[in-house]
């Protein structure tokens, strides 16, 4: 079952908040090893976890996971694939179709870190060409993924006769290599378990039957990697697919509300504070667009140290509250809350403050919220 947060069990207070900056963004380190001993505890392997970055984009996380055994990577930018690379991992894949200068930044990237496979995905035949080409002048070999639609309708081809006809090709071009199909699904989120996993289970189906059709055409086996959190365990269930997590590595009031079923712990808690009380009933506190994902309808933060409470107004620098509890409250105090969106959230802040043993210790930068590290 999700967890419990409430103010009878404050266990993201921490005892130095007048050494931290507000608004913050506070990482528990242990609460994070949790979720991936519990990621890998779903996944059977290491070996079939490619977890995502762009929830996190700090080299700290990539490299805890490592130290667990996890080698292998997914992500969403240029600037992900090289922190990640830049640790080290075996296998990073970029789950967006680079277009523009972003193709030859590719090939800088693999051509920088050689000891990583890095690949990515295409989903027409103008992009495979285009890599094709720019693979055989750089004189690489490259991993391309065809990505899938199966409903999220966002990118990729759907599964049948034309998804084969471009799989056959990314092995005939020359520089190409098929590394397998790219399944994400994350229209799926219903929030009971057996409903999520019939929507699932009946959209992979169209999977299958691609994988038996590709079979048919050309010898050789076809990886999969697949969802996102909210699939994740029922892809792992069907065995030889990888998957990839992200939000599971920090979590958010989001998912913890919508997935009962899953167990993780929260990992990434805000730090605010309240710089106003405008009337009897209200509160101000430093927690604005710039502070936390605006992209949710309200409420987009669960404050547990307060009881019935409605957020009036959110701005870029402001939050406006109202709640009987304001009487109680004063200019200075500090408040903690679990964002509702965690991915956006963290691209917020250029770093976070560590929290270890109920202390903040460290920071961590999030090293790829930049557009671009070095390639």
């Amino acid at each position: 079952m999700g967890e419990n947060i409430n103010s009878k069990n404050p266990w993201y207070e921490i005892n130095n908040p007048d050494e931290v900056n507000s608004p913050a963004l506070l990482i528990y380190p242990d609460r994070i090893e949790n979720n991936i001993r519990r990621m890998i505890e779903i996944a059977g392997d290491p070996a079939m976890l490619r977890p995502h970055v762009k929830t996190h984009k700090m080299p700290e996380i990539v490299r805890l996971q490592m130290k667990y055994g996890i080698n292998k990577f997914k992500c969403a930018t240029i600037a992900e694939a090289e922190m990640t690379a830049g640790c080290g991992a075996k296998e990073v894949l970029l789950a967006y179709q680079p277009v523009g200068p972003n193709i030859r930044r590719f090939l800088e990237l693999k051509e920088k870190f050689p000891k990583t496979e890095i690949s990515c995905i295409a989903d027409c035949e103008d992009m495979i060409k285009h890599l094709s080409g720019n693979s055989v002048k750089n004189g690489t070999e490259t991993s391309v993924w065809l990505d899938i639609n199966i409903g999220m309708n966002r990118t990729g081809i759907a599964p049948g006769e034309s998804a084969v006809k471009l799989y056959k090709m990314i092995i005939d071009h020359p520089g190409l290599n098929a590394g397998g199909l790219h399944v994400y699904d994350g229209h799926i989120h219903d929030k009971e378990f057996l409903l999520r996993k019939k929507v699932c289970d009946e959209s992979y189906m169209a999977v299958t039957s691609l994988i038996s059709e590709i079979n048919r055409s050309v010898n050789q086996p076809v990886a999969v990697v697949a969802g996102g959190t909210p699939t994740f365990p029922i892809h792992a269930a069907r065995g030889g697919v990888e998957t990839s997590p992200g939000t599971a590595l920090l979590w958010d009031y989001g998912y913890s509300s919508s997935f009962s079923d899953m167990d993780f712990l929260h990992s990434a808690v805000l730090l605010t504070r309240i710089i106003s009380k405008p009337s009897g009933d209200m509160i101000c506190i430093d927690l604005g667009h710039k502070a936390i994902a605006s992209e949710m309808p309200q409420p987009r933060i669960f404050l547990p140290e307060i009881d019935n409470y409605e957020i009036i107004s959110h701005n870029e620098e402001h939050m406006v509250i109202r709640t009987e509890e304001a009487k109680r409250l004063k200019i200075g105090d500090i408040l903690y809350g679990i964002p509702f969106h965690i991915c956006p959230t963290v691209d917020r802040y250029d770093d976070v403050s560590v929290v270890r043993n109920g202390m903040a210790v460290e920071k961590w930068k999030v090293e790829a919220r930049k557009r671009e590290i070095t390639v």
